[in-house]
């Protein structure tokens, strides 16, 4: 069996399943977004060039870009339940269909970083008193990658998950002490210790005792990374097969626990749980978080405004998603839900939900409101006209498909 030739032949199939996708997510005005998004982008960071700001913490600034960048990584394996049996012969082997995936995965990503870098320098070397020399930044963090890659696929085959989870804490420690080291030490003094505290971790990988071949788990993150995809394919489309993952997010348990018991919010208690505990949550915390930390910095400006209204509009798409989260979910045929309430409680909680987004994210605001009173009030109005708008479309794509249905 020709091992990379199966995994070729996989990743072809799954990719040519999103080729027929491609055409609506340009339909969509996906492109004419992103384009406005750029030149705003490029108009504002080269206005930032021009005026930089006194006292900006410039190396805080490249560690927390940087450091996600260049630890966070990922490999997409095509790997299926079935082989659990069928390609479990062939373990010994494995390392050559894998090693596609690891290659493949690393490339990807260094260009992503050094994409990020790139954008970065500019303001770096204009701020910083002592900048480093961008060669060997490069290298430096690119080692700090495949350190990074090579710890992940060693804390996917521990045997004990608590064990991995210390390990994953530690390959992002090791990663931030890396970077920082370089940012803020001289650069003998910080290669001394990068190349210590590097080989002390990958001697510490080697301790914990390891799967030859972690196939259930190298299942289920397949699984999850093919499902995020197919998650972005559903904002602009339906897409058949589509898999929820569910994080157990305990502190969130108790949220909607005191809706009525009653036919009319029994779907809202069951989109507010699933909500609490799926992608769209998180991918929307970490949005906000990056829209917070920009508004602040920009509160006082009319560009902030107008970060602010854009990354309402992200959310509002994210949570738009919201309606086809359980489109496809046999119980709601059996469970008898009263006409129209999947779709007035699906409205109602997304408009909800973004209008209290619009409210938090406007909070950085404030703190300029002595000297911008209508500016300020001008622009929690534009957040919440932002929420009625992606209310007003939700009732009537529901309305539309009532429609269709009749």
């Amino acid at each position: 069996m020709d091992l990379k030739e199966l995994r070729r032949t996989r990743r072809g199939r799954f990719m040519g399943s999103m080729l027929p996708y491609v055409g609506y997510i340009i339909q969509s005005g996906v492109a004419m977004v992103f384009l406005f998004v750029l030149i705003v982008f490029s108009a504002w960071y080269t206005s930032l060039l021009q005026n930089v700001p006194e006292g900006i913490p410039i190396r805080w600034i490249m560690l927390a870009i940087l450091l996600p960048a260049a630890v966070h990584s990922s490999f997409r394996t095509y790997l299926q339940t079935p082989d659990t049996i069928f390609l479990l012969p062939q373990g010994h082997r494995m390392k050559e269909y894998f090693a596609p995936s690891w290659v493949s995965g690393n490339v990807w990503k260094i260009i992503r970083l050094l994409f990020v870098l790139i954008t970065l320098w500019p303001l770096y070397i204009r701020t910083d008193d002592s900048p480093k020399r961008l060669l060997f930044t490069i290298l430096i963090l690119i080692a700090v990658k495949l350190i990074a890659s090579y710890g992940l696929w060693k804390e996917i085959a521990m045997l004990s998950r608590p064990m991995a989870g210390i390990f994953t804490f530690l390959r992002w420690a090791v990663g931030g002490l890396i970077i920082a080291a370089w940012l803020w030490q001289h650069s003998g003094r910080s290669l001394i210790f990068m190349v210590l505290l590097a080989a002390a971790y990958l001697v510490a990988l080697s301790v914990p005792a390891r799967h030859a071949v972690p196939w259930e788990r190298l299942i289920t993150m397949e699984k999850n990374q093919g499902g995020r995809a197919l998650m972005v394919l559903g904002w602009f489309v339906d897409v058949p097969g589509r898999e929820q993952r569910v994080y157990p997010r305990r502190y969130l348990s108790k949220w909607g626990a005191r809706l009525p018991w009653r036919k009319d919010t029994a779907y809202r208690y069951l989109l507010t749980k699933s909500f609490a505990r799926g992608d769209i949550f998180g991918i929307i915390m970490r949005i906000s978080v990056l829209a917070l930390l920009l508004n602040w910095l920009n509160h006082d400006s009319y560009f902030g405004t107008a970060i602010y209204l854009f990354f309402l509009f992200i959310i509002g798409v994210q949570l738009s998603a919201l309606r086809k989260l359980h489109s496809e979910s046999f119980w709601l045929t059996v469970y008898p839900f009263p006409e129209g309430s999947k779709a007035d409680n699906t409205t109602r909680f997304v408009f909800r939900a973004h209008l209290v987004v619009a409210l938090i994210l406007g909070l950085p605001f404030l703190a300029s409101i002595g000297d911008r009173l209508l500016p300020v009030i001008g622009t929690f109005a534009a957040g919440i006209l932002v929420s009625f708008l992606f209310k007003a479309y939700l009732s009537r794509k529901a309305a539309r498909m009532a429609d269709e249905d009749l």
